[in-house]
């Protein structure tokens, strides 16, 4: 397991655990400036760039609400993971992120599990 950290406020945490790249948005997503979001996007695109069948969980059980901002990197994350033959799922939705994913429809496009390990084993699966 690889654990990097961010410049972007330390915003995420990004794993390996086997085939699957876990990203773990931190509390310090909900105050990500604006000015940011592109590097942050980056740290992010980068690596899946450079993959064949890219595994993406991004675990959310840290942070409580996000905004447009994120949506957009969870979408731009998935096209790309996609368009190389990869998937995504997310998991440790609160509540609050639930209704808005629900409220987006993007609760529809993504799995979503209680749990990280929960999302791994299922991506891995697939």
């Amino acid at each position: 397991m690889v654990t990097k950290k961010t410049s972007t406020d330390e915003a995420f945490t990004i794993e390996r655990h086997g085939d699957v790249t876990v990203i773990t948005a931190t509390p310090a997503l909900e105050k990500l400036s604006f000015r940011l979001e592109e590097q942050a996007a980056d740290l992010i695109l980068d690596p899946i760039r450079r993959q064949d069948n890219p595994l993406i969980v991004f675990d959310l059980s840290r942070v409580n609400y996000f905004g447009s901002m994120f949506l957009a990197l969870l979408i731009r994350t998935w096209k790309l993971a996609s368009a190389h033959g990869g998937s995504m799922a997310l998991s440790g939705v609160t509540a609050r992120t639930r209704e808005l994913l629900r409220v987006t429809s993007l609760d529809i496009v993504w799995p979503i599990y209680d749990t990280r390990s929960e999302a791994v084993a299922a991506l891995e699966l697939d």
